[in-house]
C-alpha cells in the first residue's frame, strides 16, 4: 500500500513547527523549526502597555521554510504528501483589505503595529472587553457572551478589533475585514482571493467571536450597533458560516505547491487553534482534560451534547460543538501565564547577567543564554528541596492578568510572607505553587458546573520538561497527571486533522486510534504533600480575594 503522509503545522508564540507524520500510526518522520526574527527583535511591541503585535511576514517565512526545509530532511515523494493542517495562537486576528491581504504587507502599513497580527497576550482592549461585558448584560436581550463563559476578554476578537479601530482610523478604513490567524495562514496555502469563500475556523469563531448557531451566526446588527455602528458595517465582510479542522478548506495553490516542493493536490484542512489540536494530539475523550502547559495554559475537555445540553460553564473561555472533536462540545479554560511567571522571576533573578556581564563582553550571547538556563534548573533543584510549610510565601499568578475562571486582565499578582530569611528558592517554589493553584481554581470550576473530570492529560515544553511542576500540580490538584509521549501535540493534532481532511480516514475517531502516540509518564499525588497544599491552597484563596478586591479594583 502507497504511503501516505501528513503535515501538522503549529504556530506558536515564538516559532512555528511544521511536523511531517506518517498517517498510518503517526510516527514522526521529521520536525523543523522557525524563530520569529522580528518578533525576537521586540519589534511592534511594548510590555509596558501590554502591546503584542507579530507581523505575518515572521509566519509566512517560517511556514514556507519549516515545511520545504521537512519535506527535503524526510526525503518522502512529495506526492505521498496529502494533507496539511495549521494550528495557531489565539484570538490573533489580523487586518486584511478586499483580496485578503494583510495590511501590514501592503504599501504604508508595514512598520504600523496596529496592522500587525494582535498577538493572544495582548491587552490593550480592556476597556473595550468591559464595555463589550457591559453592554451584553444590560442591552436587555440576549446574552451573547454566555457560551464564552458569561465574561468577554481583552484577548478576544472583537474586543481586539474594536480598539484598533479606535486607534488608528488609517487601519480602520482600510480593514476590509478581519481574519483569525489560523484562517489567515490556511487563506494563503489555498491561493484564494476571495475572502467569502474563506471557510473559517469553527473553533476560533465559536471561542472568541461570539459565535454560535442559535442565533444564527455572529451577534446581530442590532447589538453590534449598540457596541459601535463601524462593528455592524464591518460584519458584512466577515462571516455567518464556520467549519470544523477536519473538513478541507481547499488545495494547495499552485504557487504554493511551488515554493514548498509539494503538488497542488494536498488538501488543507480549516484551521483551528494550537490548544485544541493538542487536546486531539493527547487523545482527548470524554471527562479528560488535557492542559496544553507553555507560557501560559490552555485547559480543553470534551462533552457530549447529551450531557452539557444547554448548560454553560461560568467564568471559562467558551463551549463550541465541534471546536476539538466533530459531534462532541469543546470547553476551553486556561491561565494568561504558566510558564511566563517562571520566566519572568528567571529574568529578574538574571538581570546581573544581563546588566554586567553581557556588557563586559566577558561570555558569548550563547553562554549567556546558556547560563540563564541553568538558573531555572538550579531555582527548580533548590526549591523541590525546600520544606514546605504554612509561613513559606504564598503567591498569585496573575502577573499577565486572569484568563480563567472570570476573565479580569486588569488584575496584577502578589505575594506574602516574605521575611530576611526568604531566598530565590522559596520564592520559586511559590511561584510554582501559584500556578498550580491557580489550576485548581480552574478544575474547581468545572466540577462545580458538573462537568466530570477523570483524567488529566499534560502535553507542551512544562509538562515534558519540569517533574517539580508536574509532580507538585498533581499533589495540589490531587489527580494523577498522564504526560503524552508526543514533543508536539498540537502539531500531531493538527495532522490527525488534515488526515481526515484529506479522506485518508472517514472521521476523527479514526485518525486519533491510528495515530496516538500515546503516553510516557504518570505523576500521582503524594498523600502527605495534598494535605498541606490543601491549606496552603485556602491561603492562596484568601490572598486572591483580597487582592481583587482592595487593590486591584481601586
Amino acid at each position: 500500500m502507497e504511503k501516505q503522509y501528513v503535515i501538522g503545522l503549529d504556530f506558536g508564540t515564538d516559532s512555528v513547527r511544521s511536523v511531517l507524520v506518517d498517517s498510518a500510526n503517526g510516527s514522526t518522520l521529521g520536525s523543523q523549526v522557525h524563530w520569529y526574527q522580528r518578533w525576537r527583535e521586540g519589534r511592534y511591541c511594548d510590555s509596558a502597555t501590554n502591546r503584542f503585535r507579530q507581523h505575518p511576514l515572521d509566519h509566512i517565512e517560517g511556514m514556507e521554510a519549516t515545511i520545504r526545509e521537512v519535506v527535503k530532511q524526510t526525503g518522502v515523494h512529495p506526492a505521498s504528501v496529502k494533507g496539511i493542517c495549521i494550528d495557531t495562537t489565539g484570538s490573533s486576528p489580523v487586518p486584511v483589505d478586499a483580496s485578503g491581504t494583510a495590511l501590514s504587507l501592503l504599501p504604508g502599513f508595514a512598520e504600523n503595529p496596529n496592522a500587525m497580527m494582535v498577538l493572544w497576550k495582548d491587552h490593550t482592549a480592556i476597556a473595550e472587553a468591559d464595555e463589550i461585558n457591559t453592554l451584553a448584560r444590560t442591552w436587555g436581550g440576549e446574552d451573547f457572551t454566555r457560551f464564552e463563559g458569561g465574561i468577554y476578554s481583552s484577548e478576544w476578537f472583537w474586543a481586539k478589533i474594536l480598539h484598533i479601530s479606535r486607534a488608528d482610523s488609517a487601519v480602520k478604513a482600510a480593514a476590509h475585514s478581519w481574519v483569525e490567524h489560523c484562517d489567515l495562514m490556511t487563506f494563503l496555502l489555498t491561493g484564494a482571493s476571495d475572502l467569502s469563500a474563506l471557510r473559517r475556523s469553527r473553533c476560533a469563531a465559536g471561542h472568541k467571536a461570539m459565535w454560535h448557531a442559535s442565533w444564527g451566526g455572529l451577534p446581530p446588527d442590532e447589538f453590534l450597533a449598540k457596541l459601535d455602528p463601524h462593528m455592524v458595517t464591518l460584519k458584512k465582510h466577515l462571516y455567518q458560516e464556520t467549519y470544523t479542522s477536519d473538513q478541507a478548506a481547499g488545495k494547495l495553490s499552485a504557487e504554493w505547491a511551488e515554493r514548498l516542493g509539494l503538488t497542488s493536490e494536498v488538501a488543507i484542512a480549516v484551521g483551528t487553534f494550537d490548544a485544541h489540536s493538542g487536546a486531539v494530539g493527547a487523545e482527548v475523550e470524554e471527562n479528560t482534560l488535557v492542559r496544553v502547559m507553555g507560557t501560559s495554559t490552555c485547559d480543553v475537555i470534551v462533552s457530549g451534547q447529551d450531557v452539557i445540553g444547554e448548560r454553560t460553564v461560568k467564568g471559562i473561555c467558551g463551549q463550541v460543538d465541534g471546536s476539538v472533536l466533530p459531534g462532541m462540545v469543546g470547553l476551553e479554560a486556561g491561565q494568561s501565564a504558566f510558564g511566563d511567571v517562571l520566566a519572568w522571576f528567571r529574568d529578574i533573578v538574571s538581570w546581573p547577567i544581563d546588566q554586567l556581564i553581557a556588557k563586559s563582553s566577558l561570555l558569548t550571547p550563547e553562554q549567556i543564554e546558556q547560563l540563564k538556563g541553568d538558573v531555572i534548573a538550579e531555582l527548580s533543584r533548590q526549591a523541590e528541596q525546600t520544606p514546605v510549610s504554612e509561613s513559606a510565601p504564598v503567591a498569585l499568578d496573575w502577573v499577565n492578568g486572569r484568563r480563567t475562571p472570570d476573565a479580569n486582565q486588569s488584575l496584577k499578582a502578589a505575594m506574602v510572607n516574605l521575611s530576611l530569611g526568604t531566598g530565590a528558592p522559596h520564592i520559586f517554589r511559590a511561584l510554582v505553587e501559584a500556578i498550580c493553584f491557580g489550576s485548581k481554581k480552574i478544575v474547581n470550576r468545572f466540577t462545580e458546573e458538573g462537568v466530570i473530570i477523570s483524567t488529566v492529560v499534560g502535553i507542551g515544553g512544562v509538562a515534558k520538561k519540569s517533574g517539580f511542576v508536574m509532580q507538585t500540580l498533581a499533589d495540589v490538584l490531587n489527580m494523577p497527571i498522564k504526560i503524552a509521549v508526543s514533543d508536539q501535540a498540537p502539531a500531531l493534532g493538527s495532522a490527525m486533522y488534515a488526515a481526515v481532511a484529506a479522506g485518508i480516514y472517514p472521521s476523527m475517531k479514526e485518525s486519533v486510534a491510528a495515530m496516538g502516540n500515546g503516553f510516557e509518564k504518570t505523576y500521582h499525588p503524594r498523600p502527605d504533600m495534598v494535605r498541606i497544599y490543601e491549606k496552603l491552597y485556602t491561603q492562596y484563596d484568601a490572598l486572591g480575594a483580597f487582592v481583587e478586591t482592595n487593590i486591584n479594583n481601586k
